[in-house]
């Protein structure tokens, strides 16, 4: 048994299309005693004229019909110039039929007023409505004999309420659509910015802590190489763990948690030489913060390791703040930071929290802090 394929966005707009020309079409079966009115017209000039302007104005009614829809989702909007050059085109072929068929070519005045109604914006439909309205009563008044028997002024109305109510629904698919496909491109955005701002917090935190380990490394291997054949060891780890890392951010299953963190940052520091004071225990914070806090905390630390040139460090943890302060040197702009820290702003502000970065004290030093807002 085989599944059945989806249709494609090309198939549905042919269908569509197609659709929209046989519910143009079967409403023409009503111009057919305009028809044969002109065809038993006295004046053979008449007759042919009358049937040509027939058929012209059906072809033009139906493509008028055909490219509506089309119109609406390419621009989002009707063009009041091409509505008023299809109104007007379409007026006088339906004026050309009056020669030969008579009264009956007025039937011919409700199909006006209709393409009016779909393709005019705004109050201009009324116009176009109105004047075919005064058109029709004109031609009433002027030639004996013409009534509305054949309720003109009725199907007039009529038409215009009913392509009016179809031209909104048109009107409000277009601007889902347009919704929709604004949110598809946003989510998008916010998707790629996601995955940089994990694959720079992820790669920046685990290669600089293999950066401090290899430097390590090379600095025992003379004098203590058991010691160094260990941190290679370490550097082999933290690199499988950080390509691990990236598989599971690009598929979006990375989450970070705060114990996690503060064990990382508390081998990171040793790694590094940095005496550091780290908590232990999370259980004051809060299950909704531990995440961000975590990424505060690995961005801190990463900072730490690589910029600062610090010789201690301290991570302060309560229920709704974390705070990663160093006694290095310091940041030279405490503006908008590099790509770390505005990633890390953007996950804090996400999360309904405040990020401040800054001096430590009139020493130097650095203080990065995030507190959680109520």
């Amino acid at each position: 048994m085989s599944a059945t394929v989806p249709k494609g966005p090309s198939e549905l707009h042919e269908e569509r299309r197609v659709l929209g020309v046989v519910m143009a079409a079967v409403w023409l079966v009503y111009l057919q005693s305009a028809y044969v009115a002109a065809w038993h017209a006295h004046s053979t000039i008449d007759k042919w004229v009358s049937l040509v302007a027939l058929t012209l104005f059906a072809a033009g009614y139906v493509t008028a019909f055909t490219f509506l829809r089309q119109a609406f989702l390419s621009s989002g909007a009707r063009s009041a110039v091409r509505g008023w050059t299809a109104f007007g085109v379409l007026a006088v072929l339906a004026l050309l039929t009056l020669p030969g068929a008579g009264q009956q070519g007025l039937s011919t005045t409700v199909y006006l007023a209709a393409v009016g109604v779909a393709w005019l914006p705004g109050r201009q439909r009324l116009w176009a409505v109105a004047g075919t309205l005064g058109a029709v009563l004109v031609a009433q008044g002027l030639e004996p004999g013409w009534t509305d028997e054949g309720g003109d002024i009725g199907g007039i109305l009529l038409a215009s309420v009913a392509v009016f109510g179809i031209t909104k629904v048109i009107e409000r698919n277009a601007q889902l659509r347009e919704a929709y496909e604004e949110i598809a491109r946003l989510a998008v955005t916010e998707e790629r910015a996601r995955m940089s701002r994990d694959l720079h917090d992820i790669l920046g935190h685990s290669l600089t802590v293999i950066t401090v380990k290899a430097e390590l490394a090379g600095k025992l291997l003379p004098v203590a190489p058991e010691r160094a054949v260990s941190e290679v060891a370490d550097i082999e780890r933290l690199a499988r763990e950080a390509l691990a890392d990236v598989r599971t951010t690009i598929s979006g299953q990375r989450s970070v948690t705060l114990v996690t963190e503060l064990g990382g940052a508390r081998n990171a520091l040793a790694g590094a030489g940095i005496d550091a004071e780290v908590p232990t225990a999370v259980d004051e914070v809060p299950g909704e913060h531990r995440e961000v806090f975590g990424w505060v905390v690995r961005e801190g630390v990463t900072n730490v390791v690589r910029h600062s040139g610090a010789r201690t460090c301290t991570i302060l943890l309560t229920a709704h703040s974390v705070e990663v302060v160093d006694d290095g040197r310091g940041p030279e702009d405490t503006g908008g930071g590099g790509q770390g820290l505005r990633g890390l702003r953007e996950r804090v502000q996400q999360a309904g929290g405040r990020l401040e970065v800054g001096r430590a004290g009139p020493d130097g030093g650095f203080r990065l802090k995030v507190d959680m807002l109520p």
